[in-house]
């Protein structure tokens, strides 16, 4: 059998809470009805932060509620315990919290100090044990810090570990402002597999600097297997300085694709989830293999 990767596409979170338009509930659900329909099984569908702090987040239990009986698995950020109370109460089964490695980021991302965010982590998983949630813990600048710099791998990993001991069950290692190398990705991928396993590891990448696909590559080479990625490659933290867009979906499906593994997903669905995307926004460019691909199926049509 072809193996398989697993990505989670974050397009509905994380790509569009920087962008200046604001969609509504209904637009940012008929997009999350196309990303099923192109194939799509796990989807980041929103956030439950305070609409101050993230305007293009507010209502996230509306799209959750406007979603019900479809047949993905759907996920959302949560900052604290009172984010996780409404997002159980909105019907998710898959929280995802955010720490950044970086204590510094942390201050800015959320003003707390690194050593507070583990405490309201060890809360909210705590409460996924006893309620039946799956709690997933990212760990954002695991790379770099728009702040401190480089991070050191060894203290990634110790934060990992702890996160693990808490109770999470996968941790997402996030190059936040995209300025990890391909060598550095392999060789916190490789300690992450050998610690951790391809169950519960997974990477996101940005592509500020256009190393996002390689730093896939790099990771998948080590045995990494689940990868977040947003379609037509929107993105960008509003709170980390020169952060870009994610790693598109489209050049990570083609990449897998053409690699021989299986993804899942529909090329030709996708493509027309981009086009939605892209008339919605007003503002997304689209993947570094959006124009061959589109040129591809005009041929075979």
């Amino acid at each position: 059998m072809t193996e398989r990767v697993w990505i989670t596409e974050v397009g509905p979170r994380d790509g569009l809470q920087n962008q200046s338009q604001l969609l509504s509930v209904e637009q940012r659900i008929r997009l999350i009805d196309s990303l099923i329909t192109a194939g799509l099984e796990h989807i980041e569908v929103g956030s439950f932060v305070s609409p101050r702090a993230v305007p293009a987040m507010a209502n996230s239990d509306q799209v959750m509620a406007g979603l019900a009986g479809r047949q993905a698995k759907f996920s959302a950020l949560v900052p604290n315990r009172r984010g996780y109370d409404n997002a159980c109460e909105a019907g998710l089964s898959t929280v995802n919290l955010v720490i950044a490695a970086s204590n510094t980021f942390n201050q800015r991302n959320v003003n707390r100090s690194t050593d507070q965010v583990l405490a309201a982590c060890e809360e909210v998983v705590a409460c996924g044990r006893a309620d039946g949630i799956e709690t997933v813990s990212y760990i954002a600048t695991a790379w770099e810090c728009p702040f401190e710099g480089v991070i050191d791998q060894g203290w990634v990993l110790a934060l990992a570990d702890r996160l693990f001991d808490l109770g999470v069950s996968t941790v997402v290692f996030a190059d936040t402002i995209g300025a990890a190398t391909p060598a550095q990705v392999a060789s916190l991928a490789q300690h992450a597999m050998t610690r951790y396993g391809a169950d519960a590891t997974a990477c996101h990448f940005h592509d500020t600097r256009g190393f996002a696909s390689a730093n896939v590559f790099a990771a998948l080479e080590q045995g990494v297997r689940r990868f977040d990625s947003s379609i037509g490659g929107l993105g960008g933290c509003p709170f980390a300085p020169g952060a870009t867009g994610n790693v598109a979906t489209e050049d990570i499906v083609l990449l897998f694709e053409q690699m021989g593994f299986s993804t899942g997903v529909n090329i030709d669905l996708l493509l027309e989830s981009i086009a939605l995307v892209q008339q919605l926004t007003s503002h997304c460019h689209g993947g570094h293999s959006l124009a061959w691909l589109q040129r591809q199926k005009s041929v075979v049509r």
